[in-house]
Protein backbone atom coordinates (compact mmCIF):
# COMPACT_ATOMS: atom_id res chain seq x y z
CA UNK A 1 0.00 0.00 0.00
CA UNK A 2 1.34 3.44 -0.96
CA UNK A 3 1.82 6.03 1.77
CA UNK A 4 -0.21 9.22 1.75
CA UNK A 5 1.85 12.35 1.13
CA UNK A 6 0.27 15.41 2.78
CA UNK A 7 2.01 17.85 0.43
CA UNK A 8 0.80 15.90 -2.62
CA UNK A 9 -2.75 15.72 -1.24
CA UNK A 10 -2.74 19.50 -0.68
CA UNK A 11 -1.64 20.01 -4.30
CA UNK A 12 -4.39 17.68 -5.51
CA UNK A 13 -7.00 19.62 -3.51
CA UNK A 14 -5.72 22.93 -4.87
CA UNK A 15 -5.80 21.76 -8.50
CA UNK A 16 -9.22 20.13 -8.02
CA UNK A 17 -10.61 23.40 -6.66
CA UNK A 18 -9.31 25.33 -9.67
CA UNK A 19 -10.66 22.81 -12.19
CA UNK A 20 -14.09 22.42 -10.58
CA UNK A 21 -14.66 26.17 -10.29
CA UNK A 22 -13.63 26.71 -13.92
CA UNK A 23 -15.26 23.65 -15.51
CA UNK A 24 -18.07 22.68 -13.13
CA UNK A 25 -18.83 19.20 -11.85
CA UNK A 26 -19.66 17.79 -15.28
CA UNK A 27 -16.55 19.22 -16.94
CA UNK A 28 -14.26 17.97 -14.19
CA UNK A 29 -12.68 14.51 -14.36
CA UNK A 30 -10.10 12.54 -12.41
CA UNK A 31 -8.01 12.29 -15.62
CA UNK A 32 -7.93 16.08 -15.99
CA UNK A 33 -7.07 16.45 -12.32
CA UNK A 34 -4.20 13.96 -12.54
CA UNK A 35 -2.76 15.90 -15.47
CA UNK A 36 -3.13 19.28 -13.70
CA UNK A 37 -1.67 17.97 -10.44
CA UNK A 38 1.20 16.22 -12.29
CA UNK A 39 0.42 12.85 -10.73
CA UNK A 40 -0.69 9.54 -12.15
CA UNK A 41 -4.43 8.82 -12.12
CA UNK A 42 -3.69 5.90 -9.76
CA UNK A 43 -2.22 8.35 -7.24
CA UNK A 44 -5.57 10.14 -6.94
CA UNK A 45 -7.21 6.92 -5.78
CA UNK A 46 -4.86 6.71 -2.81
CA UNK A 47 -6.67 9.75 -1.43
CA UNK A 48 -10.15 9.55 -2.95
CA UNK A 49 -12.40 6.64 -3.94
CA UNK A 50 -13.89 8.48 -6.92
CA UNK A 51 -14.91 11.89 -8.24
CA UNK A 52 -17.91 12.19 -5.89
CA UNK A 53 -15.77 11.33 -2.85
CA UNK A 54 -13.21 13.96 -3.86
CA UNK A 55 -15.85 16.68 -4.34
CA UNK A 56 -17.43 15.87 -0.96
CA UNK A 57 -14.06 15.83 0.80
CA UNK A 58 -13.12 19.13 -0.84
CA UNK A 59 -16.44 20.70 0.09
CA UNK A 60 -16.20 19.60 3.72
CA UNK A 61 -12.55 20.70 3.92
CA UNK A 62 -13.36 24.22 2.72
CA UNK A 63 -16.62 24.45 4.61
CA UNK A 64 -14.80 23.70 7.87
CA UNK A 65 -12.32 26.48 7.08
CA UNK A 66 -15.21 28.82 6.25
CA UNK A 67 -16.91 28.03 9.57
CA UNK A 68 -13.71 28.57 11.58
CA UNK A 69 -13.26 31.89 9.77
CA UNK A 70 -16.81 33.11 10.41
CA UNK A 71 -16.70 32.29 14.12
CA UNK A 72 -13.46 34.24 14.86
CA UNK A 73 -14.29 36.73 17.59
CA UNK A 74 -18.02 36.00 17.29
CA UNK A 75 -20.02 36.01 20.53
CA UNK A 76 -23.57 34.60 20.63
CA UNK A 77 -24.35 37.03 23.46
CA UNK A 78 -23.30 40.15 21.55
CA UNK A 79 -25.84 42.72 20.43
CA UNK A 80 -27.58 42.05 17.13
CA UNK A 81 -25.69 44.78 15.28
CA UNK A 82 -22.28 43.79 16.71
CA UNK A 83 -22.82 40.08 16.07
CA UNK A 84 -24.11 40.48 12.54
CA UNK A 85 -21.35 42.95 11.65
CA UNK A 86 -18.76 40.48 13.00
CA UNK A 87 -20.33 37.84 10.71
CA UNK A 88 -20.13 40.19 7.72
CA UNK A 89 -16.50 41.11 8.40
CA UNK A 90 -15.51 37.47 8.94
CA UNK A 91 -17.37 36.26 5.86
CA UNK A 92 -15.96 39.06 3.72
CA UNK A 93 -12.49 38.21 5.00
CA UNK A 94 -12.97 34.58 3.93
CA UNK A 95 -14.42 35.60 0.55
CA UNK A 96 -11.47 37.87 -0.27
CA UNK A 97 -8.79 35.59 1.17
CA UNK A 98 -10.11 32.45 -0.55
CA UNK A 99 -12.06 33.58 -3.64
CA UNK A 100 -11.86 30.21 -5.43
CA UNK A 101 -13.01 28.35 -2.33
CA UNK A 102 -15.89 30.81 -1.91
CA UNK A 103 -17.00 30.25 -5.51
CA UNK A 104 -16.68 26.48 -5.05
CA UNK A 105 -18.77 26.51 -1.85
CA UNK A 106 -21.43 28.64 -3.53
CA UNK A 107 -21.45 26.30 -6.54
CA UNK A 108 -22.08 23.22 -4.39
CA UNK A 109 -23.99 24.60 -1.37
CA UNK A 110 -27.31 23.18 -2.59
CA UNK A 111 -25.95 20.56 -4.96
CA UNK A 112 -27.08 16.93 -4.89
CA UNK A 113 -23.40 16.06 -5.47
CA UNK A 114 -22.47 17.07 -1.92
CA UNK A 115 -23.46 15.32 1.29
CA UNK A 116 -23.13 17.86 4.08
CA UNK A 117 -21.46 15.55 6.59
CA UNK A 118 -19.29 18.02 8.44
CA UNK A 119 -19.69 17.87 12.23
CA UNK A 120 -18.64 21.50 12.44
CA UNK A 121 -21.69 22.37 10.31
CA UNK A 122 -24.02 21.18 13.05
CA UNK A 123 -22.09 23.16 15.66
CA UNK A 124 -22.14 26.21 13.39
CA UNK A 125 -25.90 26.00 12.88
CA UNK A 126 -26.37 25.61 16.63
CA UNK A 127 -24.23 28.71 17.26
CA UNK A 128 -26.22 30.74 14.74
CA UNK A 129 -29.53 29.51 16.22
CA UNK A 130 -28.40 30.55 19.71
CA UNK A 131 -27.38 34.01 18.49
CA UNK A 132 -30.72 34.51 16.71
CA UNK A 133 -32.72 33.26 19.68
CA UNK A 134 -30.81 35.66 21.94
CA UNK A 135 -31.37 38.75 19.78
CA UNK A 136 -35.06 37.95 19.30
CA UNK A 137 -35.49 37.43 23.06
CA UNK A 138 -33.73 40.76 23.72
CA UNK A 139 -36.18 42.39 21.30
CA UNK A 140 -33.43 43.52 18.91
CA UNK A 141 -34.69 41.61 15.88
CA UNK A 142 -38.00 40.58 14.37
CA UNK A 143 -38.78 36.85 14.58
CA UNK A 144 -38.81 35.39 11.05
CA UNK A 145 -38.14 32.07 9.35
CA UNK A 146 -34.42 31.17 9.06
CA UNK A 147 -34.50 31.26 5.25
CA UNK A 148 -35.93 34.79 5.28
CA UNK A 149 -33.38 35.85 7.88
CA UNK A 150 -30.48 34.45 5.84
CA UNK A 151 -31.74 36.14 2.67
CA UNK A 152 -31.94 39.54 4.34
CA UNK A 153 -28.89 39.17 6.58
CA UNK A 154 -26.37 37.65 4.15
CA UNK A 155 -27.93 37.73 0.69
CA UNK A 156 -26.78 41.31 0.02
CA UNK A 157 -23.20 40.44 1.02
CA UNK A 158 -23.03 37.44 -1.32
CA UNK A 159 -24.67 39.36 -4.17
CA UNK A 160 -22.17 42.22 -3.97
CA UNK A 161 -19.28 39.74 -3.72
CA UNK A 162 -20.15 38.52 -7.22
CA UNK A 163 -19.92 42.07 -8.58
CA UNK A 164 -16.64 42.56 -6.72
CA UNK A 165 -15.05 39.47 -8.28
CA UNK A 166 -16.14 40.24 -11.82
CA UNK A 167 -14.89 43.80 -11.33
CA UNK A 168 -18.02 45.12 -13.00
CA UNK A 169 -21.43 46.26 -11.84
CA UNK A 170 -24.66 45.33 -13.59
CA UNK A 171 -24.40 48.79 -15.24
CA UNK A 172 -21.19 47.44 -16.82
CA UNK A 173 -18.96 49.94 -15.06
CA UNK A 174 -15.89 49.09 -12.99
CA UNK A 175 -16.73 47.99 -9.45
CA UNK A 176 -14.68 46.97 -6.42
CA UNK A 177 -16.23 46.89 -2.97
CA UNK A 178 -14.66 49.21 -0.40
CA UNK A 179 -15.06 48.78 3.35
CA UNK A 180 -17.08 52.01 3.38
CA UNK A 181 -19.51 50.57 0.82
CA UNK A 182 -19.62 47.30 2.76
CA UNK A 183 -20.71 49.24 5.86
CA UNK A 184 -23.38 51.16 3.88
CA UNK A 185 -24.79 47.88 2.55
CA UNK A 186 -24.70 46.32 6.03
CA UNK A 187 -26.56 49.29 7.55
CA UNK A 188 -29.34 48.90 5.00
CA UNK A 189 -29.53 45.11 5.52
CA UNK A 190 -29.74 45.37 9.31
CA UNK A 191 -32.50 47.99 9.14
CA UNK A 192 -34.73 45.42 7.46
CA UNK A 193 -34.27 43.00 10.39
CA UNK A 194 -34.38 45.29 13.43
CA UNK A 195 -37.54 45.70 15.45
Amino acid sequence: MRIRDEKKECNIREKALELIVKQGFDGFSMQKLAKQACVSPATLYIYYDNKAHLVNALYNHWHDIFIAHTLKGFDVDSSFEEGLWRQWINRWSFITEFPLAFRFLEQFRHSPHVLHESVSMYDFKDTMRTFLRNVVEKGEMIAIEPELYWSLAYGPLYAVAKFHFTGKSFMNREFHLSEKDLRILFNQAIKSLKK
